[in-house]
């Protein structure tokens, strides 16, 4: 089948590194034990003349290992090697020639099978199948001919024993090969979603500051220009406009102090209902159990607090997490609220521990969770995190 293209991102820390160890054993411990078990009684047998047995013994490891360096390669989506290419073919050719010299027409055609099903996975989909198709036809064929020429009397064995290799191995084994693709291209489309999530979170803020800064910058600019109209001809009423420039440039400045420390438009119900888009969008799936009238009878500074809490967790789960899941739950706690935000994808974390490794964990920034635990304090607050194996949680509470 075609060649998958390579994932975005390293797969050790998208999660797929185990996957791919995974497929490469099912793929190559189905080749080692169906020759293993079928060859080795046959190679066991002190009927068959010894070199023979240690010939066949040989060739068959050797198309074992064979096998197995060509998954290795074709899982890392990396071109085949013709040494090991001819390695194949010539080990599978010796591996099926002595059992079909010798009339075995039960376990000849096993190792041809195999290395053709790996094979046939470098090729793209429609010609391997038709590869597949070509051995079914061809492996029975060579069966029925050299049973026709031996006399063997059971010469429907000779040709529906390979046709049941090849049904075997081949379509298994592309299957195989094809979950691994898939799982590939969806961890690569999460990632990009998670990507585009953030993107759209910092275009939000831009226009945001745009709205903020466009208008007050127009005006000061306008204001400006007239009073140094007027420096000369009414310094008065210059002086004037200048004063309400200075009352221009600091309400521009206190807004967007707001706007960066979150507390214009910042509210507890939007970010979490923020949240679970962007996650979702993100290939998170999201349970949220919020009670509502609590979120709206909370006061001003604690509700903005939590939702920027939100508003972090989220971030910091979409840009270091490989999360598939992800909990928010806000409920009642004494005569204040308690908020949970829990996701199975994070490192983990000492507690009170930052988890995000960057700059918005600093203390200071208005941002990051240890800002955050700061401002709850002064409100007689709390937030805490921390992480256990796969989960990462954090809580915040505050007081009603």
């Amino acid at each position: 089948m075609g060649s998958a293209p390579a994932v975005v991102g390293d797969d050790d820390s998208s999660g797929l590194a185990g996957f791919r160890r995974n497929v490469w054993w099912g793929l190559a411990g189905t080749v080692a034990c169906v020759l293993g078990f079928a060859v080795g009684d046959w190679v066991l047998d002190p009927d068959v003349p010894a070199g023979l047995r240690a010939l066949t013994g040989l060739s068959t490891a050797a198309t074992i290992v064979a096998c197995g360096v060509l998954l290795g390669r074709r899982i890392r989506n990396e071109a085949p090697s013709t040494g090991w290419l001819v390695t194949a073919c010539c080990v599978t050719a010796v591996a099926a020639a002595v059992p079909l010299a010798l009339g075995n027409f039960g376990i000849w055609s096993i190792a041809p099978a195999a290395t053709l099903s790996v094979l046939v996975m470098f090729l793209p989909a429609r010609r391997a199948w038709a590869a597949l198709g070509a051995a079914l036809v061809v492996l029975p064929a060579v069966g029925l001919v050299t049973a026709l020429s031996t006399g063997e009397p059971d010469v429907g064995h000779a040709v529906w024993m390979p046709a049941l290799m090849v049904l075997a191995f081949g379509p298994a084994m592309l299957g195989m090969l094809r979950g691994w693709q898939v799982a590939a291209h969806l961890d690569d489309a999460r990632q990009l979603a998670g990507q585009l999530a953030v993107a759209d979170e910092r275009l939000r803020f831009a226009a945001d500051l745009h709205d903020i800064q466009g208008h007050h910058l127009q005006v000061i600019a306008l204001k400006s220009e007239l009073a140094a109209r007027l420096a000369e001809a009414d310094p008065a009423q210059a002086a004037e406009q200048m004063r309400e420039v200075q009352q221009l440039a600091g309400d521009a400045l206190r807004e967007t102090r707001a706007l960066v420390q979150g507390y214009r438009r910042t509210t507890l119900d939007a970010e979490i209902a923020n949240a679970s888009k962007v996650l979702t969008a993100a290939g998170v799936e999201v349970r949220t159990d919020v009670d509502a009238e609590l979120a709206a009878a909370l006061p001003e500074a604690p509700r903005s607090l939590l939702g920027l809490v939100v508003r972090e967790a989220t971030t910091n789960l979409l840009r270091h997490s490989r999360a598939t899941r992800a909990t928010i739950v806000l409920v009642p706690e004494g005569a204040g609220a308690r908020l949970v935000l829990d996701n199975d994808g994070a490192r983990a974390a000492e507690p009170n521990e930052t988890a995000e490794p960057n700059d918005s964990a600093r203390a200071g920034d208005g941002t990051g969770l240890v800002s955050l635990a700061e401002r709850l304090d002064t409100i007689g607050g709390h937030l805490s995190w921390c992480g256990d194996g796969d989960r990462f949680v954090v809580t915040a509470t505050v007081a009603g």
